[in-house]
């Protein structure tokens, strides 16, 4: 099994804090398209034949297409790509676009699990994140989502930042399940350089991130989830049993996927190739026959890293055999860098395998780089 990644680089306006490769202008969106279509025709070795169980629009805001731009795209993939009955077929969306006919137009499409960018209920955290959305759009998106018959759908929220107390915190929580969302995904509030975040506070114009207001809005978070019924199977997802989003849990777990369009990435599970962030030099290269890639072939250290980062983030833990499988007696070694964490009781193990203690998480990529070989 496979996945496919489709990234959709438009917006009609850039959050502050985001890094990932997107465009305002819609200028060249047919060309890129059509750029898409053709890529995807371009890989279609890729996978070396593999089954596709997960496709997923991501962005940018890919809600910005039409249903009809999206069916394109579906049908392309299943016409060239043996995909399994009941795929996962995953939208990116803002509140801003999910009117009723939108929703009701994407039901013929072949999508059948929603990602809803909420954020916040917030007008006044929204208005500072400069998203486009208000709070009462969101609650109203996931309902109309709903109520046209989509039940696998999940929300974003974000925590650790300054305009976010703690009682804030608590209310974006408890609407989310009032909302009976059945899978979350939550992120701290990260400053990455050259984002509009970024600079406002390089100028003194916001105050930095506080990285203990966000310890604290974790352990709060993971404590809601846990009462709510909710499986908190990578650090930043939640779900009820059963929800887990099959295309982001394959990532974590190694499973080879393809990425198609400007600045995604792919795995095989022997190297990582990434398309240039550029929506013209795409498109030029696209149209020349080109594959617009980079591509590094992974070494055993590579691969033995990789998965302890990613492993370690998940309810399925770092299994020691594994890890061997790669290296010979890797495991011996692992276990040496990790006696510190097993002392402060970071990690625990049982059996073969190791995983995160709730205490762990929050120092996750902190654990993962200590591992590293």
């Amino acid at each position: 099994m496979a996945g496919i990644y489709i990234h959709i680089p438009f917006c009609k306006q850039a959050c502050h804090y985001c890094d990932f490769h997107f465009s305002t202008s819609l200028k060249y969106k047919d060309e890129l398209l059509q750029a898409l279509i053709k890529e995807i025709t371009l890989q279609q070795n890729y996978l070396e034949g593999e089954t596709i169980e997960t496709i997923y629009f991501g962005g940018g805001t890919p809600s910005l297409l039409s249903a009809d731009e999206l069916k394109l795209l579906i049908s392309t993939i299943t016409g060239l790509y043996t995909v399994a009955a009941g795929a996962e077929i995953t939208i990116e969306a803002n509140p801003d676009d999910l009117d009723k006919a939108k929703v009701q137009a994407l039901r013929e499409t072949g999508i059948n699990r929603f990602s809803i960018g909420i954020q916040s209920f917030f007008d006044e955290d929204l208005a500072w994140m400069n998203r486009v959305h208000r709070g009462k759009e969101a609650e109203s998106a996931v309902k109309r989502v709903q109520d046209a018959g989509f039940e696998n759908l999940t929300v974003d929220l974000i925590y650790g930042y300054p305009l976010l107390n703690d009682e804030k915190w608590k209310y974006n929580l408890d609407k989310v399940f009032e909302l009976a969302v059945p899978h979350i995904s939550s992120y701290s509030m990260t400053v990455e350089p050259q984002t509009a975040l970024a600079s406002f506070i390089n100028k003194k114009n916001q105050p930095a991130m506080d990285d203990k207001q966000s310890a604290v809005q974790f352990t709060f978070m993971m404590n809601a989830m846990e009462l709510q019924g909710f499986e908190h199977y990578e650090i930043s997802n939640f779900s009820k049993p059963g929800k887990h989003s099959r295309h982001n849990a394959n990532y974590w777990k190694g499973i080879k996927y393809l990425g198609i369009g400007p600045s995604a990435h792919s795995f095989n599970g022997v190297s990582r190739q990434w398309n240039i962030a550029n929506n013209a030099q795409y498109i030029q290269s696209v149209a020349l026959n080109k594959l617009p890639a980079e591509m590094e072939v992974l070494t055993e250290t590579n691969r033995l890293n990789e998965y302890i980062m990613t492993s370690l983030r998940t309810i399925w833990g770092l299994d020691l055999d594994k890890l061997n499988l790669i290296v010979s007696a890797a495991s011996g070694e692992l276990l040496k860098a990790a006696r510190p964490y097993f002392d402060k009781q970071w990690i625990i193990q049982k059996e073969n395998t190791i995983y995160l203690s709730p205490q762990g998480k929050l120092y996750a990529d902190n654990i993962a780089s200590g591992l590293f070989f």
